[in-house]
């Protein structure tokens, strides 16, 4: 998978996670805060309700008293007397209270006695109180006596309506009047708190749809941003990585170039005027001998040498191309033959310090520390003017290092950045550019007094018969025999 597509993955998903988190979180204890306000506020209507029906009982047994104590006053008979419960019982068929409300009155014997809202069920028999049940099929009025007899309460009951004939929620408070047998009571039709909650939960699923609409919303928005955020930085990073494919491109062209133009150089300066010299030196010796000259010697010898000159310029050309040392003996006496051909070719004194190890290095990393030290040595040809080099090639903790160390004269600080990007010369990218490929570091440290050069390469890539190197297996030499057996190719 490409970066941008990663980096717009891993930003997704946590967006999405976020996102669907927070919506159950905030439903959750939305609804939690929902049902909590919906079971309050139901607990409130209810309350009303009760209030209001044990208002009703109260004024109908206040009734029931005075009716009583008037007779009393008018020195009848008795509380028990049939004209008294009449009276009573007209008293309470008159009794007015809310629309949504009702007194009722039957005795313990199940017979209605009161029933304003459905006067066609006053005398109703005991026999049929086995019908009289709610829509679940309990029996109301069963439970309105026990309840009576138990010193009175709220019952919770279906019944159907009055008005409309449909089922219908009520609610009850039952008394019992014990000297006449009787169970005294009023309900309320409380389907209008059902609906009031109804509402209230539809109120409440909307909110819900509401706020998942938005969260949804507002999720998709990020998506969107994140995925063309992402596509902008993905075209930008092709750009830029098609920019510097372009700059390798032309730095590989101008390398291929600048090596085919020292090449060319190499030859035509070198060995074409050695080989024109040694076909001057044939002819005049084919004359000689013409002439039968005794000098006919003296010329074959000095065509001799000088092709023995082009011979060794021809080697020499073969071994910056390809030292083949170094696939044959290894990376010291690679480095070896480089200082001592640089030694003879400059002047410039070179000394080589290596501590062998073990493990062997594969093909393509020594040929990369070989070409980095072949580039520090030119550069440092050209441009140091140095009288003395160092080369140490050692393995440490940070992996397999090789410093190169001159003392002729450094360059600004501010032409190599080893963290950023080169701004010096061609042999600089190179470096860096060879070490990088295997993972490896480069570093320059350069002032007036010198420059040291220091290319790093990764310990895994130090590998044996086991495979990756550990550090308990980087185990030291101290014979140049081991060296050339352990760094062999």
């Amino acid at each position: 998978m490409r970066r941008p597509y990663k980096i717009m993955l891993q930003a997704l998903i946590p967006v999405i996670i976020v996102a669907s988190v927070t919506g159950l979180l905030m439903n959750y204890h939305s609804l939690q805060l929902t049902k909590d306000e919906i079971a309050a506020f139901q607990k409130r209507l209810l309350d009303v309700k009760r209030t209001g029906l044990r208002s009703y009982v109260s004024l109908a047994q206040a009734s029931i008293f005075n009716t009583i104590s008037a007779n009393h006053s008018l020195g009848r008979s008795n509380g028990d007397d049939k004209r008294v419960k009449d009276r009573a019982l007209h008293i309470l068929n008159s009794f007015k209270v809310d629309r949504d409300a009702g007194i009722f009155v039957f005795d313990f014997d199940g017979n209605i006695l009161v029933q304003p809202r459905q006067p066609d069920q006053i005398g109703i028999s005991r026999s049929k109180l086995r019908e009289s049940k709610d829509s679940s099929g309990v029996s109301v009025l069963r439970h309105f006596i026990r309840r009576a007899r138990r010193g009175g309460g709220f019952e919770h009951h279906g019944w159907k309506d009055p008005k409309t004939g449909k089922p219908a929620d009520w609610l009850s408070y039952v008394v019992s009047v014990d000297n006449w047998r009787w169970v005294l009571g009023a309900s309320i039709n409380i389907d209008d708190i059902s609906e009031h909650i109804r509402s209230a939960e539809a109120v409440t699923a909307t909110r819900f749809r509401e706020n998942a609409v938005v969260i949804g919303a507002m999720t998709v928005n990020a998506v969107i941003i994140i995925v063309v955020a992402a596509m902008f930085f993905g075209l930008q990073e092709r750009r830029e990585a098609n920019r510097k494919l372009k700059e390798l491109t032309h730095r590989i062209v101008d390398t291929q170039e600048e090596e085919r133009g020292r090449v060319a150089r190499e030859l035509h300066d070198g060995i074409s005027q050695v080989l024109v010299s040694v076909k001057y030196a044939l002819e005049l010796a084919r004359l000689r001998a013409d002439q039968k000259s005794e000098e006919v010697g003296g010329a074959i010898d000095t065509g001799a040498k000088r092709l023995d000159t082009a011979i060794r310029e021809v080697r020499r050309i073969s071994r910056d191309l390809r030292p083949h040392i170094l696939d044959d003996l290894g990376m010291s006496p690679a480095l070896e033959s480089l200082a001592s051909e640089f030694s003879e070719r400059t002047g410039i004194e070179v000394n080589i310090s290596t501590i062998p190890f073990r493990r062997s290095l594969p093909r393509d990393a020594k040929t990369t520390l070989f070409r980095v030290a072949q580039e520090a040595l030119t550069n440092i040809e050209r441009h140091a003017h140095a009288s003395r080099v160092t080369i140490a090639l050692e393995v440490t903790r940070r992996g397999i290092e090789m410093k190169i160390a001159d003392d002729g004269h450094g360059f600004g600080a501010n032409r190599y950045d080893a963290n950023n990007r080169s701004v010096g010369g061609l042999g600089l990218r190179n470096m860096k550019e060879r070490l990088a490929y295997h993972n490896g570091e480069f570093d320059v440290i350069s002032s007036m007094s010198g420059t040291t050069i220091v290319a790093r390469l990764p310990r895994s890539l130090l590998t044996g018969p086991t495979g990756p190197a550990k550090s308990e297996d980087l185990s030291y030499d101290e014979t140049k025999q081991a060296e050339n057996q352990s760094l062999a190719g």
